[in-house]
């Protein structure tokens, strides 16, 4: 079967949600795109886009509609010379309006399994429960009339279980797109020794299509994203209740010192707890909870999430993609206010924040703000400069900031001691593309 047979009958599993809904975008538009090859007319392309919610689906189709408009938009050229037979369509818009159609068209949203049987394709991004994986992938796989692969958005379900465990036969690969998938460029590969190597060879040509960065991760619990992300966000938290018990402040006091550290300090695109609320923190905990069984050296726990779980602060986005409040408060999507465990209430940034400003002291002058390091031709000069000026500077901010940077350093550089990256670098793949660091964990800076 061709690359492009394989994508004649597709199927996304949790179609609706929010990695879901960016999978089945890029697919449609990779399938559309082949289906306007000069090879391809004619043929039929279905994309069944599977979810238990007819509303959520009819969100969906809304969504689809408004980004592959904005897609369209940026490659009408390409568009004319795809509709160059078609006189009826002679402006832009008209060759706009028929790629959407096109979409639309070959997209079917259902809420039915069944669909699935058909497909030789089938992306899977439901929640992170393994259990509930296997069950849908294994009825696919007993039902199918198809040859059919099965590519498993998992951060964290160890490959190789997800196989044998759904009877797959080597006929799954770990494909996990970062959130959100349209807008992210990294993809962590993840194959088994049992992966059929033709598997592979049409992952990497479907990544390669939609223009991802490919990072290669062995098959362990976590793989380098959330092997090292979820690390990192133990340590903050830990980092935090050592800092509240050694300076006798409240917890929240020492949350948002820490979460200004790893923003201003570590130069950051967002501080440790706005990024556990960006992901949810029933999220964070869900996933230590799949890691820590396949972790005999640590205890991958935290009783502080614990407590926000108890306490009903979950964090998270609302449908719209506003952030909902966690360990944080927002307004206008900025962070305005802590979470007290204690009082169980928000308390305002204007009630401390100044206090815990001259506990950190002054940052050097040669401090580097993430956004600008965006524009940065001499990145790298310039945060040598910084970290070297801070390694010189008596304050608590800066103390703090050196030893979280060597803690995220040593995270990164088990991962490859464990064997779950292959080296270094893709560490600081990860971490730069997925994440939006400035840069990798594994560095000089911090010797």
């Amino acid at each position: 079967m061709t690359y492009d047979e394989r994508l004649q009958n597709v199927s996304v599993l949790g179609a609706a949600g929010k990695m879901g809904s960016g999978i089945l975008l890029l697919t449609a538009i990779e399938m559309v795109d082949r289906s306007l090859q000069p090879e391809n007319k004619g043929k039929t392309f279905v994309l069944n886009a599977i979810d238990v919610s007819d509303e959520a689906l009819a969100g969906l189709m809304d969504y689809l509609k408004v980004q592959v408009r904005k897609i369209a938009e940026k490659k009408t050229v390409w568009l004319r010379k795809m509709y160059a037979d078609r006189e009826d369509l002679i402006e832009n818009f008209d060759i706009i309006d028929e790629y959407i159609f096109a979409v639309i068209r070959m997209v079917r949203p259902v809420t039915s399994m069944e669909e699935a049987f058909r497909s030789s394709l089938v992306f899977e991004a439901v929640n992170e429960n393994r259990a509930l994986k296997v069950k849908l992938l294994s009825r696919i796989k007993e039902n199918s009339q198809k040859d059919v692969w099965f590519f498993t958005n998992t951060s964290s379900v160890p490959i190789h279980l997800i196989d044998e465990e759904a009877k797959l036969e080597g006929k799954v690969i770990g494909f996990h797109f970062y959130n959100p998938p349209a807008v992210q460029k990294l993809v962590e590969l993840i194959k088994t020794d049992n992966t059929k190597p033709e598997v592979e060879e049409f992952a990497r040509q479907y990544a390669a299509n939609l223009k991802k960065v490919v990072v290669s991760s062995n098959d362990v619990a976590g793989f380098i994203g959330n092997g090292h992300f979820m690390r990192d966000g133990l340590h903050g938290m830990k980092a935090a209740a050592k800092l509240a018990e050694e300076k006798g402040l409240p917890l929240y006091e020492a949350i948002y010192m820490m979460n200004k550290i790893t923003q201003d300090y570590l130069v950051r695109p967002m501080g440790i707890f706005q990024l556990m609320d960006y992901v949810g923190v029933d999220v964070m905990q869900f996933i230590l909870n799949v890691m820590n069984p396949f972790v005999e050296d640590e205890d991958l726990h935290s009783d502080l999430l614990d407590q926000m779980m108890e306490q009903g602060v979950k964090g998270g986005q609302f449908s719209s993609g506003a952030q909902k409040d966690g360990f944080l408060k927002y307004e206008a999507g900025k962070p305005v206010a802590v979470w007290d465990v204690q009082g169980k209430n928000y308390v305002p940034f204007e009630a401390f924040s100044a206090r815990c400003d001259e506990m950190l002291g002054s940052m050097p002058g040669s401090v580097v703000a993430w956004k600008a390091t965006l524009r940065m031709k001499n990145k790298e000069e310039m945060l040598r400069r910084f970290y070297t000026d801070l390694k010189t500077t008596e304050t608590l901010g800066s103390e703090l900031a050196l030893k979280y940077g060597k803690c995220s350093k040593k995270i990164g550089e088990k991962l490859v001691a464990d064997g779950v990256a292959h080296n270094a670098e893709d560490v600081n793949t990860v971490m730069l593309t997925g994440f939006y660091h400035a840069y990798g964990p594994i560095n000089a800076y911090f010797d």
